[in-house]
């Protein structure tokens, strides 16, 4: 199979979606691989190691873009629709719940669409959306203790206090992979923390496995508003496979909270779990509500782009392997999580939660194989 990796020209990301060593395993296996010029350029890689590992550097995104298969990190952007077609395996995280007009341009395109972020194992674990979880839920803390000093608008805390002086209260709306690691952060940090989430089992697993100043709380409105009220940094944790997240955090809780607190939801690629959010990028990463710094980036893994691109190219590759070589449609007949991946397939939208998220028309994958 012929396989295209384009330069990512989302605002200020800098990952890629195949390291050299990812493209020496495709290449040794018989696989051409197309690789942008100055593609892994922002992650560390230069066009010379892709080069040495026997992939091909092109120059144009068009070039990259004339594969059989395409791996990206981000969705396609509106100067990418064009390259769109019939005959193409996109393989990116896609996040189409919260993007209607991609959805539309993939199904008019009919374009097979495969998403990161729902290949799903028996489990319900989502593994090529764990990695970029994990380095979103750390980046959430790392990046709210710096908004919340006074020279870029917040209320002039430090995350962990020192003795005598209170540490900041930190409330994380949701216990999954980017909560935990939140937590995990803001606790090492010293900060007080408060996790909610539906979950009683996870909530007493995350009481067993986090140690410091931990609160666990059952998620519900009164709950939140409550804890929200008082906190100094909020990290927005929700995510609902494929679908767009739940607001959980109203206008009126962010109207109650202090000004100079901080907002950093992790879920707005997702459509955000708090009403008062939108998507923002690295150059221009925040905006005021009521006093409240919000930070809403859509790719925060972006920022630390040798740690993401090594973290996800360990998840992503031995799928991309698998769809290079046995075929995307029978790859995913052969492999049900694969095959949850889909999201478009031949003009037609096959996963659910995007359905639901616009209203459209649903068709399931296996019923376009009889």
């Amino acid at each position: 199979m012929i396989i295209g990796i384009p330069k990512e020209i989302k605002d200020n990301e800098y990952r890629v979606s195949l390291t050299p060593g990812g493209a020496q395993l495709l290449a040794g296996r018989g696989h051409r691989v197309l690789v942008q010029a100055g593609a892994g350029e922002g992650s560390g890689f230069a066009d010379a190691e892709y080069s040495e590992s026997g992939a091909t550097i092109v120059q144009t995104a068009a070039q990259a873009w004339s594969a059989e298969m395409v791996m990206k990190v981000k969705e396609p952007l509106p100067s990418e629709y064009d390259f769109l077609r019939p005959d193409l395996t996109l393989f990116t995280y896609l996040h189409l719940a919260a993007a209607e007009k991609l959805t539309h341009v993939l199904m008019e395109k009919k374009t097979l669409g495969v998403a990161y972020e729902t290949v799903q194992l028996p489990d319900r674990s989502l593994p090529l959306l764990i990695p970029m979880s994990e380095v979103a839920g750390r980046m959430a803390v790392q990046v709210g203790a710096h908004y919340l000093e006074k020279m870029h608008g917040g209320r002039g805390q430090l995350m962990g206090g020192v003795p005598g002086v209170a540490p900041c209260s930190v409330v994380i709306v949701g216990g999954g992979i980017v909560g935990t690691n939140a937590a995990k952060v803001a606790l090492g940090m010293g900060a007080q923390v408060t996790i909610f989430d539906i979950d009683l089992n996870r909530l007493s697993y995350l009481s067993d496995v986090l140690h410091g100043n931990l609160v666990t709380m059952v998620s519900n409105p009164l709950n939140i508003a409550m804890a929200v009220e008082h906190a100094d940094l909020v990290v927005g944790a929700v995510l609902v496979a494929g679908t767009k997240a739940p607001c959980l955090v109203t206008r009126q809780m962010v109207s109650r909270m202090r000004p100079g607190s901080v907002i950093v939801d992790v879920a707005v690629d997702q459509g955000g779990c708090v009403e008062t959010v939108h998507p923002t990028t690295h150059s221009d990463p925040v905006y005021l509500v009521d006093g409240v710094v919000h930070y809403c980036v859509a790719n925060m893994p972006g920022a630390v782009p040798r740690t993401s691109t090594y973290a996800l190219s360990n998840a992503t590759l031995p799928y991309a392997e698998k769809l290079a070589r046995l075929g995307p449609i029978p790859a995913c007949k052969a492999d049900t999580a694969l095959a949850l991946g889909i999201n478009t397939c031949n003009g037609h939208l096959t996963y659910k939660g995007v359905a639901d998220a616009f209203g459209l028309p649903y068709t399931p994958f296996e019923t376009l194989l009889k």
